[in-house]
C-alpha cells in the first residue's frame, strides 16, 4: 500500500472478499439474523477462498496476507453480515496463534483443519468475572504428569457449543498476567460442556455460550507458547482483534450509509423527495467524512501491526475505538434518516445497528481502549 491507495494485489483480494459477500451472505443474512441461524456452510465456504486462515503463514498452510489485507476481508463480510464476518475474524485470530505460537506438533495437529475450516476455533479469555481486568482470570490448570487438569468457566464465547477447537488462556502460576498460560482444548475432552445460547440484542448468526471446565484433562503437548507465556500472547492476538472489529463497523457503516442514501432519493415528503433537503444532504455529508477519516487510521494501524511498529498497540486502540464509535455513529444516524420505517426488521439498518452496538464492547471495550492509547502515548513520549 502507498500511503494513500491500494495496491492492485489488495484490490483484487478486496473485490474477491465483495463478490463472496454479494453472492453467499448479503443475501441471507436477514433471514440468519431472525431465525438465530449459524451459517456453517457460508463460513466453510469462506474458508474455500483461504478466508479462514488470511495470516497464518503459507508454511502453515494458510494464505500468509497481512493484517491491511484481514482488514479488507472483514470489511468486505461485513457489508453483508458483521456478525457471521466477526465470526470469521475470531477463529483467524484462534488460528493464527497457533500458528505463531504452538509447537511443531500442535501445529501439525491442528492447522490443518483450521485452514480449512473443517475445524473451527474459539478463542476464550472472558470470564464471568474477569472482563476488562483480563489479568485476573481464575480458570486454573493445574500440572499433574504430561496433563494439566483444568476447572473453571469462561463467558461470552463465540461458537460456544458448536466449535471444535478452544483456544483457552488459563492460570498456571501465581496472580497476574505472569502466571497465565494458553492451552488448545478439544471440544470432546471429558470434562468440557457448555451453558444455554445467550440471548443477544445483535450478533445472532452465531452462537454465543459459557464455555465450562470440570476437571479437564489437557496433555502438556497442547499448550500454546512457554509455560506464562499466554497474557503476551492474548495481547499480540488483541491488537489484530481490535483491527478486524473495526472493519467489521466500518463494513457495517458502509452498508448503513448505502441503505440511507437510497432510501433518503426514493422516500417523499412535503413533495420531494428528502435527499433534497438540506438537512438530509449534510447528515449524509457527516456520514460519509466519518467513515472516510476512521478507514484511514485503521488501515494505517493495520499497517503498523504487521510491520510491528513501536507503537503499533497504540495505533490498534485508537483505530479499534474510533471505527467502532464512527460504525455505530453511522449506523444511529441511517436508521433516524428511516424514520419509522428504519425500527423495522423489514430494512437492514436494524440488524446493522443491533450487530455494531456489540463492537464498543468485546475485544476490550472502548473505554479501556482510551486507558491503552494514554498508557501508550505516556511510554512513548518518555
Amino acid at each position: 500500500m502507498s500511503q494513500f491507495d491500494l495496491t492492485d494485489d489488495q484490490k483484487a483480494i478486496q473485490e474477491a472478499a465483495r463478490r463472496f459477500t454479494a453472492e453467499a451472505i448479503t443475501p441471507h443474512a436477514a433471514r440468519w439474523d431472525a431465525e438465530h441461524h449459524y451459517p456453517k456452510d457460508v463460513v466453510q465456504a469462506a474458508a474455500a477462498l483461504g478466508f479462514g486462515a488470511i495470516y497464518v503463514s503459507e508454511a502453515g498452510g494458510g494464505i500468509g496476507l497481512g493484517r491491511l489485507e484481514a482488514a479488507l476481508i472483514m470489511e468486505a463480510m461485513a457489508y453483508g453480515c458483521p456478525s457471521t464476518s466477526a465470526f470469521i475474524s475470531i477463529h483467524n485470530m484462534a488460528a493464527w496463534m497457533v500458528d505463531c505460537f504452538g509447537s511443531d506438533a500442535v501445529k501439525a495437529r491442528y492447522l490443518p483443519g483450521l485452514v480449512s475450516m473443517d475445524l473451527i476455533a474459539s478463542y476464550c479469555l472472558t470470564e464471568p468475572g474477569s472482563g476488562s481486568d483480563a489479568a485476573a482470570l481464575k480458570t486454573r490448570a493445574v500440572r499433574d504428569g504430561d496433563d494439566y487438569i483444568v476447572t473453571g468457566t469462561k463467558a461470552f464465547i463465540s461458537g460456544a457449543g458448536v466449535n471444535d477447537l478452544y483456544v483457552t488462556m488459563v492460570r498456571t502460576g501465581e496472580d497476574g498476567p505472569r502466571g497465565i498460560s494458553c492451552l488448545a482444548i478439544e471440544k470432546t475432552m471429558a470434562g468440557v460442556s457448555f451453558g444455554a445460547n445467550e440471548r443477544k440484542m445483535g450478533w445472532r448468526s452465531q452462537p454465543t455460550a459459557q464455555v465450562n471446565f470440570d476437571a479437564v484433562r489437557v496433555p502438556v503437548a497442547n499448550r500454546i507458547g512457554a509455560e506464562g507465556q499466554g497474557f503476551a500472547i492474548a495481547m499480540a492476538g488483541l491488537d489484530g482483534g481490535r483491527l478486524n472489529i473495526g472493519a467489521c463497523s466500518l463494513g457495517g457503516g458502509q452498508r448503513a450509509l448505502d441503505e440511507a442514501i437510497a432510501y433518503t432519493r426514493q422516500r417523499q415528503q412535503f413533495g420531494k423527495a428528502i435527499s433534497d433537503f438540506q438537512a438530509t444532504q449534510f447528515t449524509l455529508a457527516d456520514m460519509v467524512t466519518e467513515l472516510a477519516a476512521a478507514r484511514v487510521l485503521l488501515y494505517q494501524a493495520a499497517i503498523k501491526v504487521n510491520d510491528g511498529a513501536h507503537d503499533k498497540t497504540m495505533f490498534a486502540a485508537m483505530a479499534k475505538r474510533f471505527a467502532t464509535d464512527t460504525g455505530m455513529a453511522v449506523a444511529d444516524r441511517a436508521l433516524q434518516l428511516h424514520g419509522g420505517y428504519g425500527y423495522l426488521m423489514d430494512y437492514p439498518v436494524e440488524r446493522i445497528f443491533r450487530d455494531l452496538r456489540v463492537h464498543q464492547i468485546l475485544e476490550g471495550t472502548n473505554q479501556i481502549m482510551r486507558m491503552i492509547t494514554s498508557r501508550e502515548l505516556q511510554r512513548l513520549s518518555n
